[in-house]
């Protein structure tokens, strides 16, 4: 095998591999298995899923699609020129009541249902429309679905890098179980201590269950690897974003990044937070994130060594606000 050869093979989706070899339905039944009493996430809330009771996350045995589109506002090795193939997932395990993504996180019944044959007609769709990459947003709730899905796309020819773009509030048994199948791991690593978790997410073991799904994301994929464009074909892209009155602890966050997860981790730090429309939230997240409560954060990055990766403008928080009540793009008019 010649050298190129060998890149090129080493750049084929592990899923593809997986479904040649039969493994990757074998992952897809033993995850369905987690689903009756689900203790699929950290909340393991019990609901019988298979039996149409919905979890805490608002969804029972079918995944539910609030948009898959074309999205050019993603990190750069994400978006390329052409774009990421993004499918939003409605419903979530965690409830954060400040979440830009609030009409399908708190809404679930209100958005599509599908089954694996769907979800794998969208995954095929977003690849025939040219996507980089199929980016799965919020699905810690759905892995199975995912993966029967994968089963049914691989078999029709999907061949695109697959990132896993979460809360980071994932169970690390069942990230075992998509090892060699998610090719990008994209995780909000949103707090860096319980308090915030608890009062603004209502889960109050969000920073150790999500340390250690970060690491298990690293020994996984590892570093940041993009071809000759620049578009990432596999490691992880850890985000942070931070919030007003420093209820993220954004210090925190990325002083354990550094440690622990060391200087080559590419950092997306995120400036885009702003108060949901129509909602009615506590000081200080009734308000954008002010320009002196961002510095401190972007001058940390500088200092801790985490030089890879990405800093937002300020401005960003006018142009991240999706709706996804307009059917052809969340992002778009």
């Amino acid at each position: 095998m010649s050298t190129q050869e060998g890149e090129e093979r080493s750049r084929t989706p592990g899923y593809v591999a997986l479904h040649r070899s039969g493994e990757l339905g074998e992952r897809a039944r033993r995850l369905w298995g987690l689903l009756d009493p689900c203790v699929l996430c950290p909340v393991r809330c019990g609901a019988r899923r298979l039996s149409g009771e919905a979890g805490r996350c608002g969804v029972g045995a079918l995944a539910r699609v609030a948009s898959a589109c074309l999205h050019r506002g993603e990190e750069p090795p994400l978006s390329g020129s052409r774009g990421s193939g993004t499918i939003f997932f409605s419903g979530c395990n965690m409830r954060c009541v400040h979440c830009q993504n609030h009409q399908i996180s708190l809404s679930p019944g209100d958005w599509t249902e599908l089954g694996a044959e769907g979800l794998a007609e969208q995954m095929l769709s977003l690849q025939a429309q040219g996507a980089h990459n199929i980016s799965l947003v919020t699905p810690s709730h759905v892995v199975p679905q995912v993966v029967a899905a994968l089963e049914i796309a691989a078999a029709a020819g999907l061949e695109l890098p697959l990132v896993y773009n979460t809360s980071a509030y994932d169970r690390v048994p069942v990230l075992g179980e998509l090892d060699g199948v998610v090719d990008i791991y994209l995780p909000d690593f949103k707090y860096g201590d319980e308090s915030s978790a608890g009062l603004i997410s209502k889960v109050g073991d969000y920073v150790s269950t999500a340390r250690r799904a970060l690491h298990e994301m690293n020994r996984q994929v590892g570093e940041l690897c993009t071809d000759g464009e620049g578009v990432a074909w596999r490691g992880l892209i850890l985000r942070h974003l931070v919030l007003p009155g420093g209820l993220s602890a954004s210090e925190q966050v990325l002083r354990y990044v550094a440690a622990r997860l060391g200087s080559r981790t590419h950092v997306s730090l995120m400036a885009q937070y702003h108060p949901p429309v129509g909602r009615d939230l506590p000081p200080p997240l009734h308000r954008p994130l002010r320009p002196s409560e961002y510095e401190a954060p972007r001058a940390l990055l500088g200092e801790l060594g985490l030089h890879l990766g990405w800093v937002q403008d300020l401005v960003s928080a006018d142009i991240y606000v999706p709706d996804f009540d307009v059917e052809a793009h969340p992002f778009e008019p």
